[in-house]
């Protein structure tokens, strides 16, 4: 006699159970979806150690907010709000400390540009950095449909926006991360 494997529960079930108190739940719902959490938030900072702190801030977060998820949507599309949320506080948090310590700007520079010959990964990595300079709004639109490869109507879902508004700030910030391209000595 063979021992089928017990399927695995959805997000859903998990949440449900993870709602009533079930640390195990909890738990298995955090280790499904801390790769991705941490991902979104790395796009969005730039720095490992940046996304490290966002991400944990998140699965703290988690504990209280999951019993406002009242399931409307994907569970995912949920947690992207609450990853961008957490993102954004962090970047707040670090402007006021570094206005504080007058040691940083309020912007990163942009990575050291090059020419023709610059590595495909540097210019990547030059690109989000870039990114990571536009308005919230854009940079948000960029990082769901470009870095994470959503719909724009998936994404419109995340940022509770209309599609055509996350369309327009595609465009805008095409526009602007050509500029910011070329005085990298990038475009």
């Amino acid at each position: 006699m063979t021992v089928q494997a017990k399927p695995e529960a959805s997000d859903a079930e998990l949440v449900d159970r993870a709602r009533a108190g079930d640390e195990t739940a909890f738990g298995r719902l955090v280790e499904r979806h801390y790769d991705f959490v941490h991902r979104v938030a790395w796009r969005w900072c730039g720095r490992a150690a940046d996304a490290d702190d966002v991400a944990q801030e998140v699965c703290i977060r988690l504990g209280t907010a999951i019993r406002g998820y009242r399931g409307a949507g994907a569970f995912t599309t949920w947690l992207y709000a609450l990853t961008l949320n957490a993102a954004r506080d962090a970047l707040r948090r670090s402007v006021r400390e570094a206005a504080r310590a007058e040691a940083y700007g309020v912007h990163a520079l942009i990575a050291e540009g090059g020419g023709p010959e610059t590595e495909p990964q540097a210019r990547s990595d030059a690109l989000w950095e870039a990114v990571r300079q536009l308005p919230d709004r854009q940079r948000d639109a960029v990082l769901l449909v470009h870095g994470e490869g959503l719909s724009h109507s998936a994404a419109a879902e995340v940022m509770a926006i209309s599609e055509a508004t996350v369309s327009w700030h595609i465009h805008e910030a095409k526009k602007r991360l050509t500029v910011l391209m070329r005085q990298a000595g990038e475009g």
